[in-house]
């Protein structure tokens, strides 16, 4: 079955899931931190084997430190521009680099932290509702606009005060607090913009944001 919004190489889209029934999937720092490894890993072009078995590999480290550190685009099936992973859902900006790009990365993250979900809860079944949604940008500045939406989700949610105190966003990235090696997206190319600048243009919105969370069921389309 075709997607409402096709998925056109080339382009950037906000991708985004969530649980059935609003389950909390993410309940601990374990788990927060393997979505987020798996977001990581999966968005190379060929990777060497399934991630249950990388996280195996007694010399991991050193193996993931060659694996990434020095991939191009040319590498990558998605450029991911920027993340966050809240108890119940995710939001992604991705970038699609080559054919069915986007489809097989979500693919593969879904699939596998499914299983090890499952596994390690000893449940079965779906976790994830339906098809992830996603939404073509159109704009430089609807991208900076979205970047900073997606960054104050756990401010909106009232999770934490100040969006740099939430470990699983890639907002630590773009205040410049991540070595660049273990960064998991790159948005120079699209961003031009500098870490206080950037900061001061979120964090100016965090009151407005946490307002329209209230009502914003009220105003979807």
């Amino acid at each position: 079955m075709k997607r409402k919004i096709p998925l056109i190489t080339g382009k950037v889209y906000h991708v985004f899931n969530k649980s059935i029934a609003d389950f909390v999937l993410f309940n601990d720092d374990n788990e927060f931190l393997r979505m987020r490894d798996l977001l990581r890993y999966y968005q190379i072009k060929d990777p060497p084997c399934k991630f249950n078995y990388f996280v195996k590999i007694k010399t991991k480290e050193d193996f993931g430190k060659s694996l990434f550190s020095c991939l191009s685009d040319k590498e990558k099936i998605v450029q991911i521009i920027a993340y966050c992973i809240m108890p119940t859902h995710f939001h992604l900006i991705l970038k699609q680099l080559r054919e069915g790009g986007i489809s097989t990365f979500i693919g593969n993250v879904l699939n596998s932290y499914s299983r090890y979900f499952n596994t390690k809860h000893k449940r079965t079944g779906p976790l994830w509702e339906g098809k992830f949604k996603n939404v073509l940008v159109e704009t430089d500045e609807q991208l900076l606009h979205l970047t900073r939406y997606i960054h104050l989700n756990p401010t909106s949610a009232g999770l934490v005060k100040k969006p740099e105190k939430w470990s699983y966003s890639s907002y630590p990235e773009y205040l410049g607090r991540v070595k660049k090696m273990n960064r998991i997206c790159s948005y120079e190319d699209l961003i031009d913009i500098s870490p206080l600048s950037y900061k001061n243009f979120v964090e100016s919105r965090i009151s407005y944001q946490r307002e329209l969370e209230k009502i914003k069921h009220l105003i979807l389309e």
